[in-house]
């Protein structure tokens, strides 16, 4: 028995190691509207810095929604730290209006375009990196685009589309209910004068409600394609064979209208940035998922073109 007690008093004074964190993260209020985190490897020997964008709707800093949580603006943050990349991620800012409660019914596009623009701006008065990078995600495809300017190093649309809105809208109308196509485009025609109108079917009215007609007005005016042959950074446009939202056809007029445009197509890759085996069931399952890796050549393909 004394010599059992004496064997635990030996293990308990034993030093506890524990493994020191490799990264450093801070959370930084870039403006009232833009909350965000600042991923910083401990060993940032590449001194550069990439903005990340999330796409459509609530989304957060982390890539997740309320029914849509797999974290892969996280996964692409901490993939990024291990190689040497500092980031900066944040929450759209309907985000922060809803879990406070107060949500802007008049909130538009280029809301979040400017918001891109105020961290842009933030990071570059900082003028701790030696280059800036944006990474966009779906819709941040498009803000990233209207956000890059002679501050940044290159642009990366992930998944991005090269349709306006209306475009992508009307499309899907014609696949699934085509009856209610010239309806739809009546209404995209109102919007696009700056109007608004309570004059839509009802089966339209999660498109076009009162409260989204001002956010999908102005959303509609940029094109991507034309926005993109305006850059003079060089480009990398990343999409997968899988992307459910995004044909590979759009990623190739991206690149057809960059000036410095690379494209690269990730094999089983969709929209959410994982890999795909099997078919749409487990592709829309997957967006929810949080536990799947992103498809390791899109690491490989990020990494490489930020240098």
């Amino acid at each position: 028995m004394k010599l059992f007690i004496s064997i635990l008093t030996l293990l308990f004074a034993l030093p506890v190691f524990t493994q020191e964190p490799t990264t450093i993260q801070t959370e930084i209020e870039v403006s009232p509207f833009v909350d965000g985190s600042l991923l910083e490897p401990k060993d940032a020997s590449k001194n550069i810095l990439a903005i990340i964008i999330g796409d459509y709707g609530p989304t957060d800093r982390n890539g997740n929604q309320n029914f849509q949580k797999n974290n892969n603006l996280k996964k692409i943050a901490y993939s990024l730290a291990a190689n040497g990349i500092s980031s900066f991620r944040y929450d759209k800012r309907i985000v922060k209006q809803i879990l406070k409660g107060r949500v802007n019914a008049r909130l538009t596009f280029d809301d979040y375009i400017k918001d891109a623009k105020d961290v842009v701006n933030y990071f570059v008065k900082k003028d701790n990196y030696a280059s800036i990078y944006i990474i966009g995600h779906g819709q941040g495809s498009l803000i990233g685009m209207l956000a890059t300017d002679e501050n940044i190093a290159g642009l990366i649309s992930l998944g991005g589309s090269a349709k306006s809105i209306d475009q992508v809208i009307l499309e899907q109308i014609e696949q699934t209910a085509p009856g209610l196509k010239p309806d739809a485009e009546r209404v995209f025609s109102v919007l696009k004068s700056g109007k608004t109108t309570t004059d839509f079917p009802q089966a339209l009215s999660n498109i076009f409600s009162l409260d989204t007609q001002d956010f999908m007005g102005n959303w509609m005016q940029y094109h991507p394609v034309e926005i993109i042959k305006t850059l003079n950074s060089p480009v990398l446009i990343i999409n997968g064979t899988k992307d459910l939202q995004v044909s590979l056809a759009e990623a190739q007029e991206l690149q057809d209208a960059a000036k410095q445009g690379t494209l690269k197509n990730i094999t089983n890759m969709n929209h959410v940035l994982f890999i795909i085996e099997g078919g749409d069931l487990e592709n829309s399952k997957s967006y929810n998922e949080s536990f799947r890796p992103l498809a390791p050549e899109l690491i490989e393909t990020l990494t490489a073109f930020i240098k």
